[in-house]
């Protein structure tokens, strides 16, 4: 890697015309399924490498590993991880602030060449990055693509909006002055993300926080470290400078918290639970000795969401709705859709229709492109299995409730329903992040919306009705970040549906959307007497 950028050391990729999303993969194409089978067997025989943390550009080890596995296979290791801890937060703050001195005055265009150069190597290989997801996380192919496809539509975006940004004004020129509004970086940063979506969420955070200026600490998901691993290797044939981005796997209680409490820190990127971020938010809150700044948290957390089906809706295209935002990668998505709620005069019909939906899903390893795939880990499914039991005890079970043994001991669970669910019970209000789904039955729209409105998260809904005054009341008063009508409640596109939740659900930061880079960068006024 290079430790200065030189002001022609990236070709500029310049952005040619709008921004477009990443269109996605169709598998019923011969060619395509040649394509993934072909890139499975390639990341088969590149599982189990070991990695190194990556600080100011000098490879390191560690005593303690951490090892990434497949969960639809256990025993099969993903890849071996050094553990960073405590005494590697100094190093690698050290690092990104020497960076920083450097990269905080390197023009926009040439940030935002790196991006469209990332976004180009991983559109060439596509089809590995969706193999590494598969093995890593249990996506099948549908949800790999859609995460690699976020991927790129993210580091096109923020290439783009960086540009716009640097591009701006003050809304007038005060007579006699000469007026200037410049967004600059706030300085190094933590980025924190998730499992569930480790190539995209991860690379979204990371990608805005450098193409503004700023310099990173990129602290992976202990599930999921291999892919992000997979990204700064990107970053670094895209050109990348030494000690832009630190990759530091390490354990949330010892490096974590000590990145995110340093007080050279300036901000902290986290997406995953509602503990976890408000504990960032609390420890980011407190001024440490020698701090000279407010820290500011950017924070995506849980979700529990619900789709609301009205008498008069399109049932079976309410049925497939639900199933879709429901068990899409076995429910693990902040945006999944765990509460049906149905209006009595079709709670009947409906139920029945998705029973027997549900039942043609097909649970099994992903590889072999399974409708679902495993849950992330051990602790994990047996979170969910305590689930299905209470529900068992105060709900009706409709479908799935068992989690099927496998030759490899994977962490299943089928695709679960439970009818007859209380408002207030706790399928209803607590986040199971899993394959399960409780429908509630109200007896009218209005009572309907007040239910979709009784957890304390906010963040995606969605309404099945061919009535617009219903659709405009639930505009008005369906509080959540991210709401839609007559479709599915999860796969929001980066450009056209700005991502992010109220209460609970986080700091409604909206990645992929024209506010985003805001969050990280701060606003420079200047005027010059003429």
């Amino acid at each position: 890697m290079t430790t200065v950028i030189a002001s022609n050391s990236i070709h500029l990729r310049s952005p040619r015309g709008g921004f477009a999303n990443e269109p996605f993969t169709d598998f019923k194409t011969p060619e395509n399924a040649r394509a993934m089978k072909s890139a499975l067997e390639l990341v088969a025989s590149q599982l189990g490498r070991e990695y190194d943390l990556i600080i100011g550009g000098q490879r390191l080890k560690t005593a303690d590993k951490i090892r990434s596995t497949n969960p639809a296979r256990p025993a099969q290791v993903v890849g071996v991880h050094q553990k960073a801890g405590a005494e590697h937060a100094e190093k690698s703050i050290s690092a990104a602030l020497r960076a920083f001195e450097f990269w905080r005055s390197v023009p926009a265009e040439e940030r935002a060449s790196l991006l469209l150069h990332a976004a180009q190597i991983v559109r060439g290989r596509k089809f590995e990055f969706m193999a590494w997801l598969t093995y890593e996380v249990g996506k099948n192919w549908a949800e790999a693509d859609a995460d690699v496809g976020e991927t790129i539509d993210f580091l096109e975006f923020y290439a783009r909006e960086a540009l716009r940004l640097a591009a701006a004004a003050t809304p007038i020129q005060y007579p006699g002055e000469r007026d200037e509004l410049i967004y600059i970086p706030l300085g190094v940063g933590a980025v924190i993300p998730p499992w569930n979506f480790p190539f995209a969420i991860m690379a979204g955070m990371t990608a805005a926080s450098i193409v503004t200026g700023n310099t990173v600490i990129l602290k992976p998901s202990s599930d999921a470290p291999t892919i992000a691993a997979k990204f700064v290797e990107v970053l670094e044939e895209a050109g990348m400078p030494d000690g832009v981005v630190n990759f530091c796997p390490g354990s949330g209680a010892t490096f974590g918290n000590a990145i995110v409490e340093d007080p050279r820190t300036r901000f902290i990127a986290f997406t995953g639970s509602k503990a976890v971020g408000l504990e960032i938010h609390e420890r980011a809150a407190k001024a440490r000795p020698g701090q000279i700044w407010i820290k500011r948290t950017i924070l995506e957390m849980g979700g529990k969401d619900s789709i609301l089906v009205c008498a008069d809706a399109d049932l079976d295209a309410a049925v497939e709705g639900v199933t879709a935002s429901a068990f899409g990668f076995s429910g693990q998505k902040c945006s999944a859709c765990s509460r049906a709620i149905v209006e009595a005069p079709v709670y009947d019909v409906f139920v029945e229709r998705l029973r027997e939906r549900v039942a043609k899903l097909t649970v099994g390893d992903p590889a072999a492109n399974h409708n679902l795939g495993p849950v992330i880990n051990k602790g994990a499914l047996a979170s969910m299995l305590g689930y299905v039991e209470a529900g068992k005890k105060e709900s009706r079970l409709v479908a799935g409730g068992s989690a099927p043994a496998t030759a490899e001991g994977g962490y299943f669970l089928e695709p679960t329903v439970f009818a007859d669910v209380a408002p207030d019970a706790a399928l209803a209000q607590e986040e199971i992040f899993g394959p399960v789904l409780a429908v509630i039955k109200v007896e009218s729209f209005e009572e309907g919306l007040k239910v979709a409105n009784n957890t304390e998260y906010g963040l995606t809904g969605s309404i099945y009705s061919t009535d617009r005054e219903k659709l405009n009341r639930a505009r008005r008063e369906f509080h959540v970040g991210n709401l839609y009508f007559n479709r599915k409640c999860t796969g929001a596109m980066v450009g056209a549906h700005p991502f992010g939740g109220f209460n609970m659900s986080g700091t409604d930061s909206k990645a992929g959307g024209p506010d985003y880079l805001y969050l990280f960068t701060q606003a420079k006024s200047v005027a010059e007497k003429l």
